[in-house]
C-alpha cells in the first residue's frame, strides 16, 4: 500500500491499525508513525509513543512523570468502565498499579515466577510439546494439512498454564475459548457489543477462578494458585486481588505465547539460513527467541493507561497533565535507531547477551521494562525454547499448505489458522 497516501491524513492510528491492510502487516503504517507523528494524538485524545527511546523512557519513568488511573478517572474518562467488568479488573491489574501497592503485590507473586521454578517446568512442558508434536505426525506424513496454530501453538500455552494453575485441562480449553473475547473488548476503538461479549466472558472466567480458589484453599496442591492462596510471611492476597491477578496472568501469558509460537514457526519457514539456530546450543535457541519476539512482538500497543501527571514535552510534542497515554511496542522494536536494519531477522544481535539485550545494549520491548516487566516472561520464553527445536527436529520438510488467517485484531497480533504439511519427497 502507499503509506504516505493513506496516513498522511491519520487522525487516529488505533483505528488505521484495525484496517485490514495494517491486520495484513502493520509495519509500514508503524514506521510512517514513528517517522512523521512518533507522538500522536488520536481522536479519543489518547496519546501513542512509537519511538524506541520515548517507550523506553515511559515504560522507566515512575515518580512525578506517569502513574496508573484513580477509578474516578476511569469512570470519566472512559464512562463505560463505569459498569464494565472487564475494564475494571483490567483497571485492578498489577499492570496498572503504582507503588506501594505494585511493590507488594509483586513481591507477593514474584516467588511463584523465579527462573528456577519455571525452569522446573521445563521436564512438563517438554513432554506436552512431544505429545503435540506426536499428534499432528499422523496426518503430516499422509500428506495431510494440518492447522499448527490450533493443534499446537494454542494447545501448548493452554496445556502448560491447566499444569502451572493445577486445573483439569479440559476446563483449560474452556476458559481459553473466551480470552480473544476478552481482549478484543478491552482495546481502545472497541465498539459496545465487543465490550458487553468481553464483560460476560470475563464473568464466566472469574466464577471459575472462585470456585478454584476455594478449592485450592481446602486441599492445596504444588500448583501456583495454591501458592497463591497460601500465605505469604505476614500478606496475604484478598479473593478479589487473587481473582484479578489470575485473569490478568491468562490474558497475558496465554494468546501471546500462542501468537510468538505462530509467529517464530513462520520466521522458520521463510527463513530457512536461520533454522542452524535452532539445532545447536541452548545460546543459539535464546538468540532466535528473542529475535522473534523483536521483529513480531505479539501485543502491538500496551492496553493499560498511564497517567501523565504533568505536562511532558517529547519530540516537540507536549502531551498535557492527566492525558493517557499509551506505546507502540511494535514499531519501538522496529526503530532502526535501536536496531540496525531492523526489519531483517537476525538472531545474531541476540546472540550471548542478558535476555531481551541485544549486543547493542538495547532493550526488546514486547515484555515491557522497569517494573512494569511481564512476571510470566520467562514462561513464555521456556515455552518457546522447547517448542522450536523440536518442531525443527521432528518435521524438517514443514511448509505452508495454505496462506494463515489472522485474527482482525488492531492489539494482538495473532492468528486463525496457520495451515501447514510437509514437502513432498523430493520437493
Amino acid at each position: 500500500m502507499d503509506v504516505q497516501e493513506t496516513t498522511a491524513a491519520c487522525r487516529d492510528a488505533f483505528a488505521e491499525l484495525a484496517s485490514p491492510a495494517c491486520i495484513h502487516d502493520p509495519y509500514p503504517f508503524m514506521r510512517w508513525l514513528r517517522e512523521h507523528d512518533p507522538v500522536h494524538r488520536a481522536a479519543s485524545g489518547l496519546f501513542l509513543l512509537s519511538r524506541h527511546a520515548d517507550i523506553y523512557w515511559a515504560l522507566t519513568a515512575t515518580g512525578d512523570a506517569f502513574r496508573g488511573p484513580a477509578p474516578g478517572e476511569l469512570a470519566r474518562d472512559f464512562p463505560r468502565a463505569a459498569t464494565s467488568l472487564s475494564l475494571n479488573l483490567l483497571a485492578s491489574t498489577l499492570a496498572m498499579k503504582d507503588p506501594p501497592t505494585h511493590t507488594r503485590l509483586r513481591r507477593l507473586i514474584s516467588p511463584d515466577f523465579t527462573m528456577r521454578q519455571i525452569d522446573n517446568l521445563r521436564p512438563s512442558i517438554a513432554r506436552i510439546v512431544a505429545a503435540r508434536l506426536d499428534g499432528m505426525a499422523p496426518a503430516l506424513e499422509r500428506g495431510e494439512a494440518v492447522d499448527l496454530h490450533r493443534e499446537f501453538a494454542l494447545a501448548v500455552p493452554m496445556l502448560v498454564f491447566a499444569e502451572l494453575f493445577g486445573m483439569p485441562q479440559d476446563d483449560m480449553f474452556g476458559l481459553a475459548a473466551g480470552i480473544g473475547t476478552i481482549v478484543e473488548g478491552l482495546a481502545p476503538h472497541a465498539s459496545d457489543p465487543q465490550l458487553a461479549a468481553s464483560d460476560a466472558a470475563s464473568a464466566r472466567v472469574l466464577a471459575y477462578f472462585g470456585d478454584l480458589i476455594q478449592r485450592k484453599r481446602a486441599d492445596p496442591r504444588h500448583d501456583i494458585v495454591s501458592m497463591l492462596v497460601g500465605a505469604h510471611d505476614a500478606d496475604t492476597l484478598s479473593d478479589a486481588e487473587l481473582m484479578s491477578m489470575l485473569w490478568g496472568m491468562l490474558l497475558g501469558g496465554f494468546a501471546t505465547t500462542a501468537a510468538t509460537i505462530d509467529h517464530a514457526v513462520l520466521a522458520m519457514l521463510a527463513y530457512p539460513e536461520q533454522r542452524h539456530w535452532l539445532q545447536g546450543d541452548a545460546v543459539g535457541v535464546k538468540a532466535f527467541v528473542e529475535e522473534v519476539l523483536r521483529c513480531d512482538a505479539p501485543v502491538l500497543f500496551s492496553p493499560t493507561s498511564r497517567i501523565a501527571q504533568r505536562d511532558i514535552e517529547l519530540g516537540g510534542v507536549v502531551i498535557p497533565k492527566n492525558a493517557d497515554v499509551r506505546v507502540l511496542i511494535a514499531a519501538g522494536n522496529r526503530d532502526p535507531d535501536a536496531f540496525a536494519d531492523p526489519d531483517r531477522l537476525d538472531p545474531a544481535r541476540f546472540y550471548g547477551t542478558s535476555p531481551g539485550m541485544s549486543t547493542d545494549g538495547k532493550i526488546m520491548l514486547s515484555f515491557g521494562h522497569g517494573i512494569r516487566f511481564c512476571p510470566g516472561a520467562q514462561l513464555a520464553r521456556v515455552q518457546l525454547a522447547e517448542s522450536l527445536p523440536r518442531i525443527q527436529a521432528r518435521f524438517p520438510a514443514l511448509a505452508l499448505a495454505e496462506q494463515p488467517t489472522r485474527e482482525p485484531s488492531a492489539f494482538l497480533r495473532t492468528f486463525r489458522a496457520l495451515p501447514v504439511r510437509l514437502h513432498a519427497q523430493g520437493g
